[in-house]
């Protein structure tokens, strides 16, 4: 076996043929289906005239299709491109354009966005049409399923650990931009997470323990909740499942409603759910109260773990949880550009304070001349990652220049988060240098001051901006939303803060909204929090 993804799935495949691969209501595929839709799709591709290294778009909802599209296209050797499904027609242009995309796997619904702008996407050679009930039409596109049934299965292909994996991330500023990896160094750095610290993986090993984890009679079900276009869901949910032969539940909805998960969640009998922070923690853990309020408790008897990235995941909402739950709470620190630390509580070992994790094995804290930062020094430093380092930024060597760089001999990721590290080497993350607000010379991590506010009880979820100040350069301004039933006290919560917070880091301005502006994923969207608050202080 080779690291690569569709030499892992074809193994699985081979190992657990008659397994569930993919469940969804009312759908279930099976490991051989799986391989053998995603190799007649490959066909489809290639016959298409999509070559190895070409760019393949997917844009759509969580769904089996996306994941059979994804499988297709590591099959033909090509490049998946993710698509957020909010984007509205200039940024889907820019995206298209930018990845160099040759051909589009899209749900129906999506049609009209793609054919406003079809005459700006000339590199585009095929359209594949997911039906999804919507009625939509594409001139011109395949149906998928057409697609599947016209095509004899692809044979399987030479791959190489060189292919590229790529996906698409928006950070916290500036465009789109595609991180690269190597299969063969992302393919293994799934399999090391998923063996564990102290185990080194190699592909006779990760064939051995697929085999054994199928011999044991455990069903494993992966229930990515947050969107599949988005790293966490796809990573840590779909791409770790298949990876040992896990089943992978997917509810194909367009918007995240927390009854409907816990409802499927119990129906699927998950293992795992994988959520991304307080953003979808709060309302699943609010709903799993009210349900045992309303006398009618959800059945997660079968929940294992809670696995989480992305964004922050508060200890008062793990606690919460671990009082209903008998499980284990996996907090992985990262981003694109790849992992940097963790944290597993459980009720025998309860969490501690919101951002502190164990520093991952490759992972350094650097301050600005690349010195590593002495633990339980108070200094500040910028975290890197030096385990698998993606190759770079795609058509960016500016960029990849800054943040993928060699200290001492060894290749790290600086995606631009900054922490400090404890005397126990515990690593404190403070936030991402690019929202830093900068007030007076005295710097300011705005998640330092949101978890602060959303330990008020009346405070359901914050973002901080700073805002134009003349005498202090910024001024910091908390958008926040209520909890429910709770309405909020500008002063009272200026006076918890101030328990919690220094002088500098108060929040001049409360900035009182329905609903936090957040992407589809549970991230922050500190663009339009800033454009609210400035709306609202001046």
């Amino acid at each position: 076996m080779l690291w690569h993804f569709a030499d892992l799935f074809e193994t699985v495949a081979g190992i657990v043929p008659d397994k569930p691969a993919i469940i969804q209501p009312g759908l279930t595929r099976t490991y051989r289906e799986f391989e053998d839709r995603a190799a007649r799709l490959a066909e489809a591709l290639v016959a298409g005239g999509i070559a190895p290294d070409a760019k393949v778009a997917i844009y759509g909802h969580n769904s089996a299709a996306f994941l059979e599209a994804q499988f297709a296209v590591f099959k033909a050797r090509a490049v998946p491109v993710n698509v957020n499904y909010r984007y509205v027609e200039e940024e889907l242009a820019y995206l298209f354009d930018n990845a160099d995309v040759e051909a589009v796997f899209f749900d129906a619904r999506f049609a009209p966005r793609l054919a406003a702008i079809r005459d700006r996407l000339p590199k585009v050679r095929l359209f594949i049409r997911i039906d999804d009930g919507s009625g939509e039409q594409l001139a011109g596109a395949i149906d998928f399923e057409e697609a599947i049934a016209d095509h004899s299965p692809l044979p399987r292909l030479a791959y190489s650990e060189d292919d590229i994996y790529m996906v698409y991330t928006g950070g916290t500023t500036g465009m789109p931009k595609g991180v690269m990896y190597r299969q063969g160094d992302f393919v293994k750095g799934i399999a090391g997470y998923l063996l564990g610290p102290g185990v080194e993986p190699t592909p006779a090993f990760m064939t051995a323990a697929i085999g054994m984890l199928a011999a044991s009679g455990e069903e494993p079900v992966a229930f990515p909740v947050c969107p599949l276009m988005h790293g966490t869901g796809m990573w840590l949910g779909a791409l770790a499942g298949h990876s040992f032969g896990a089943t992978v539940a997917l509810l194909p909805d367009e918007h995240f409603d927390p009854a409907r998960v816990l409802d499927h969640a119990a129906r699927f009998r998950a293992t795992g759910l994988v959520i991304v922070g307080d953003a979808f923690a709060k309302p699943l853990l609010a709903e799993m109260r009210a349900a045992i309020a309303r006398g009618q408790p959800y059945d997660l008897s079968a929940l294992k773990a809670i696995v989480s990235s992305g964004a922050m995941f508060s200890a008062e909402t793990k606690a919460g949880l671990l009082e209903l739950l008998d499980i284990e709470i996996r907090d992985a620190m990262g981003s694109t550009e790849g992992a940097m630390g963790s944290s597993v509580v459980s009720r025998a070992d309860p969490p501690g304070p919101t951002a502190q994790f164990a520093i991952g094995e490759h992972t350094r804290v650097f301050d600005e001349n690349d010195e590593e930062i002495e633990p339980g020094s108070d200094r500040i430093g910028i975290i890197a990652n030096g385990g698998f380092t993606p190759v770079g930024y795609y058509k960016d060597p500016e960029k990849s220049a800054r943040t993928f760089r060699t200290v001492r001999g060894h290749r790290y990721s600086f995606p631009g988060d900054y922490a400090k590290v404890r005397a126990d080497g515990t690593l404190v993350l403070l936030g991402r240098g690019s929202v830093c607000i900068n007030t007076g010379g005295e710097k300011v991590y705005p998640e330092e001051v949101e978890e602060a506010l959303k330990a008020h009880d009346s405070v359901w979820d914050a973002l901080v901006v700073g805002v134009p100040d003349d005498r202090f350069g910024e001024r910091i301004a908390a958008v926040v939303s209520a909890a429910p039933g709770r309405a909020i006290e500008e002063a009272a919560l200026i006076e918890f803060a101030r328990e919690r917070l220094a002088g500098y880091k108060m929040p001049r301005h409360i900035v009182t909204v329905a609903a936090v502006p957040r992407a589809a994923n549970g991230k922050a969207d500190y663009k339009t929090a800033k454009e609210t608050a400035l709306a609202a202080v001046g």
